[in-house]
């Protein structure tokens, strides 16, 4: 439920790639930051980004006259406020948020535990708004990802997706992140079946120990999977017959409401 630290082994050696379009070069250093890493300095910038140090010191400056990044006074880079200016424009996050949130606070108050709304981005978990603590120690947050055979939110939706979804998300590795996670593709085949017929997903401390979620389908227009929504908590409290009623209920309100906005 917190964002999986790609370079949890070490940023890789810089590699030249004179070919690099400006765009993608720009990119690159904005992509160097993760929810690990929020501050960086130049030479981790130039390390994650594969670009020469001269290189990254130039593009990170045209970046900071654009506020979409910040330089501090001791030279270390995080990402500008800007960009969050921006990501609050992005319809699909707006419209989603719109009509989720009411919802999603009427279902914090109900269960008194972390509740997530996300969406599939490729084959990961992008957590769009997150409500409430549950007195989960996990560093979930929005714009946060988590690969999606490791959640139940990510679970929930693959089980909705097409298949080649599914084999792009097995095809991209299902990673262990505790001795639960689901790691071989005949497993996570069975866990969809179960879920599509239930209409729940569950993690049971498949990305953390300890915690444990019950997650639900949101449908938009023409029944296609538009996003999932789960209610997190330390596992003991996480009581699947009875939280599983809540969230089916609140996921389906959900999915009225889009339907209805014509989402």
């Amino acid at each position: 439920m917190r964002s999986a630290d790609r370079n949890a082994a070490g940023p890789a050696a810089p590699q030249r790639a004179p070919n690099r379009t400006v765009l993608s070069r720009h990119l690159a250093l904005l992509d160097a930051f993760d929810a690990s890493s929020p501050v960086l300095t130049l030479a981790e910038l130039s390390g994650r980004s594969a670009l020469p140090k001269t290189t990254a010191h130039r593009l990170a400056g045209e970046l900071v006259a654009e506020r979409l990044l910040e330089r501090a006074a001791d030279g270390r880079y995080s990402l500008g406020m800007r960009l969050f200016e921006i990501g609050e424009l992005v319809p699909r996050h707006r419209s989603l948020s719109t009509v989720a949130l009411p919802v999603m606070e009427d279902l914090r108050e109900v269960t008194r535990q972390r509740i997530h709304l996300a969406v599939l981005d490729g084959v990961d978990v992008l957590y769009v708004e997150i409500l409430g603590s549950g007195g989960v120690p996990v560093t979930s947050r929005p714009g946060g990802r988590w690969p999606a055979h490791a959640t139940g939110v990510g679970k929930v939706m693959l089980a909705y997706s097409p298949l080649a979804v599914v084999r792009e998300r097995i095809e991209a590795g299902l990673t262990r992140f505790t001795p639960r996670t689901i790691t071989t593709p005949g497993a996570l085949t069975r866990s969809l079946q179960a879920i599509r017929s239930e209409g729940l997903a569950y993690d049971r401390e498949e990305s953390h120990l300890g915690i444990s979620c019950v997650a639900a389908p949101i449908f938009g227009t023409n029944r296609k999977i538009s996003a999932g929504l789960s209610v997190t908590g330390r596992t003991p409290s996480i009581h699947p017959e009875r939280l599983g009623a809540a969230v089916r209920t609140a996921a389906s309100t959900i999915s009225r409401g889009l339907h209805n906005a014509g989402l």
